[in-house]
């Protein structure tokens, strides 16, 4: 670029007053100056888009590279999953379970426990409750005089 200092400009300077003259001379600076900033504003404006298509084939590029990993990696698992079918369905056809052969017989159906889940149950065991007694029902008040009633009250 060119280098300007301080006494190239101001030789610049004389010469334009000297040409142009000191009438013109400031209709003239805002001239250049206000093309000088559309210059400026051009060129970013061209470095902004070259920078953009620079980034815009860097993301091209790895969008193409993400599709092919993909790719690969979906053929591994086809293949993997081919595989691991044909070695299923040789298993289970060569174990076929009959009534005097020596292979063990097939794992029982899965049922299911039937516990209630929406009962909760504490941690700790009724047998250490019953032994430090520890109540494990509610009771009225009502009941607990009448349980806790001397036997020779009645009532």
């Amino acid at each position: 670029m060119l280098d300007f200092g301080f006494d190239k400009i101001a030789l610049i300077g004389a010469v334009a007053l000297i040409v142009i003259g000191p009438e013109k001379l400031p209709r003239v600076a805002r001239t250049v100056g206000t093309l000088l900033g559309k210059a400026q504003r051009y060129v970013a404006d061209v470095k902004a888009e070259v920078n953009r298509s620079i980034e815009l084939e860097e993301l091209q590029k790895m969008k193409t590279q993400f599709t092919t990993a993909v790719d690969d990696v979906r053929q591994e698992v086809n293949s993997a999953t081919q595989a691991f079918n044909q070695t299923w369905q040789d298993v289970t056809s060569d174990t076929s379970y009959e009534a005097g052969s020596t292979l063990a017989p097939p794992p029982p159906e899965y049922r299911h426990p039937k516990k209630n889940w929406r009962l909760k149950r504490g941690a700790t065991p009724m047998w250490f409750k019953q032994k430090a007694g520890v109540r494990r029902h509610t009771q009225s008040g009502a009941a607990r005089v009448a349980r806790f009633r001397p036997p020779g009250l009645k009532r």
